[in-house]
């Protein structure tokens, strides 16, 4: 009662700030019968110290030296499950994220109580594991080059240890979202504080094994999403919707890559490049391009163009792009400029060259790529190897050659692509790239012809295929007469006419729908997003579309529905624009 009154009457006083911890102090061991009392007494502690902090001066001062944060750590030491542990941290928590002064964090850091608490043997169950990330996340937040090295346990000139960061992983793959994303703050505000001893630390194994595991569990993700792309057994909505949240947690994931990457230190973007490098993406485009031999994957071709287009879209980077562009363009290099590459950069080329060689794929110089620059133009038939890109750029699947060819883009359209590398592959300006060096060439304008005659015989085909499939055919076959600057020759301007035609004869049928009132109405409707997507370039700036190609091609819902009638008409009347 006594001490309820006194509360009551000077709450925020440094003389009731020392009766707290006195009371506390009184505490030997901690169980249900003292539980409630022990978590008053931390709250009240928590909030005088933090008025401390900034009205009174005395407190604070009290605080530091009677060692209070002591008795946090001596509390946890003789609690006998009482379920203290979740109050206490987050008392803690809330505690330093209202300290304001450097001074004040500073003391919080030092003593190593900070590294007891975080080094603690919690028994995590129920919400602990959401407390405990919510502490470190909140100690992470208050980092920088003078705290930092308050958190560090150093032998010489290396970091020994880091409790922070060391426990914080331990929760990296955790099933509970917030808790993943409160780790990823917490490791970025690490890498942000730009300590050449901590980089050292974790770029190092097997504090580095983070990295390789990131994208062991993304390539998981992608395996994951190629099995959703050609399950059968599911309608288009429901697979439509799954595809789009499994597609939403990689982007996510390819983001957090990209955090990494803006910190701008060189030793961590180049262990988390080599990481992409050598467990993604070439393990992924070398079985594709057949210029090794494959090493068990068995990701679909589609969806592996998907993955290697999000991975340029989202993170990109110089050393990305060109090592992406090295592997697929190598094939089609002439010698001289397979020369001046290796010559000229240690980024792109031969960052790819050293990286496939421990893998011990001999592909730089396998055979099957040996004079592939004077080879005739590749078909997608059996009887014939793949030659590199272009066999998917010319494939019988319509799914599978818009992947491809959306990836060229990407390439063609990098603004840090070494210069030899885009002059191979650049999309602006191809006339005066060719006069450059003859020997050089441009893969794009070396086959434009046939390139154009592939995707006018998806316009034409008998049956059609998909509406989505026309639709994207026809906006990379706007793109490319537009770069290309001049007009269809004859075989492919017959192609072209039967395309319309086709069309026309589709509008046609819709005329006897049960929907054909409704046609002018979606004609007027429908045509100025169809102009503003070709002209923005809209609709082939996400890679998701080339999952929706390759769904598109398989059984649909058989649906006979009023809506599905509806639907049909509508893309019917947008390919026909």
């Amino acid at each position: 009662m006594w001490r309820s009154l006194w509360r009551s009457i000077d709450r925020f006083s440094l003389q009731y700030f020392k009766y707290v911890i006195n009371e506390l102090r009184q505490i030997k061991v901690v169980d249900w019968h003292n539980r409630e009392l022990v978590i008053d007494l931390l709250q009240s502690i928590v909030e005088l110290v933090t008025y401390g902090d900034r009205q009174d001066p005395l407190i604070f001062e009290y605080f530091m030296e009677y060692q209070v944060l002591a008795e946090f750590v001596r509390v946890l030491k003789i609690s006998k499950n009482s379920r203290i542990e979740a109050p206490l941290l987050q008392y803690l928590s809330i505690m330093i994220q209202n300290m304001n002064s450097d001074h004040s964090i500073y003391y919080c850091f030092s003593n190593d109580y900070i590294n007891n608490i975080i080094g603690h043997k919690f028994e995590f169950g129920g919400d602990l594991a959401l407390y405990y990330v919510s502490f470190l996340r909140a100690v992470s937040n208050k980092l920088n080059k003078d705290t930092v090295c308050l958190l560090l346990k150093v032998y010489g000139d290396s970091v020994v240890s880091f409790p922070l960061y060391n426990e914080a992983l331990k929760f990296a793959h955790h099933g509970e979202k917030m808790i993943q994303t409160a780790i990823r703050a917490l490791t970025l505000s690490i890498y942000n504080v730009s300590d050449d001893m901590i980089y050292q630390y974790i770029t190092t194994p097997p504090v580095s094994k983070y990295f390789s595991d990131l994208v062991s569990s993304l390539s998981n993700q992608f395996f994951h999403l190629d099995a959703l792309v050609h399950a059968t057994e599911m309608r288009t909505n429901q697979k439509r919707k799954e595809l789009l949240l499994e597609t939403d947690k990689i982007v996510d994931d390819l983001y957090y890559f990209n955090d990494m990457l803006g910190v701008g230190q060189s030793r961590l973007s180049t262990v988390v490049i080599e990481n992409l490098l050598r467990i993604l993406i070439f393990p992924i485009l070398l079985p594709l391009l057949q210029l090794g031999q494959s090493n068990g994957s068995n990701l679909s071709a589609v969806t592996s163009f998907y993955t290697v287009s999000c991975l340029l879209q989202v993170i990109g980077g110089k050393g990305m792009f060109n090592s992406v562009a090295g592997v697929i363009l190598y094939p089609y290099m002439t010698s001289s400029v397979r020369d001046a590459i290796e010559r000229d950069s240690t980024e792109s080329i031969n960052h790819a060259k050293s990286i496939l060689s421990e893998m011990g794929k001999v592909v730089l110089s396998s055979p099957e790529t040996e004079g592939a620059e004077n080879s005739s133009l590749p078909r997608d038939t059996a009887s014939n190897k793949r030659s590199g890109i272009l066999a998917h750029v010319f494939s019988d699947n319509p799914s599978l050659s818009l992947a491809s060819l959306f990836l060229l883009f990407i390439l063609a359209e990098a603004k840090d692509l070494h210069p030899l590398l885009a002059q191979m592959i650049g999309l602006n300006g191809m006339q005066n790239m060719i006069a450059v060096d003859g020997n050089i060439g441009n893969l794009l304008v070396k086959y434009m012809d046939q390139i154009l005659n592939a995707l006018l015989k998806v316009l034409a085909s008998q049956p059609p295929f998909s509406i989505l499939i026309q639709w994207h055919t026809g906006w990379f076959l706007r793109k490319l007469l537009i770069l290309q600057g001049k007009g269809l020759g004859d075989h492919n301007f017959k192609l072209l006419n039967s395309s319309y035609q086709q069309s026309r004869e589709c509008l046609q049928k819709e005329l006897d729908g049960c929907w054909f009132d409704h046609i002018p109405e979606v004609l007027r409707n429908e045509w100025p997003n169809c102009k503003a997507a070709l002209e923005e370039s809209s609709q082939c700036k996400d890679p998701f579309f080339v999952l929706e190609l390759d769904d598109s091609q398989q059984a649909t819902d058989g649906d006979a529905t009023s809506y599905f009638a509806w639907k049909t008409m509508v893309e019917t009347v947008k390919t026909s624009q």
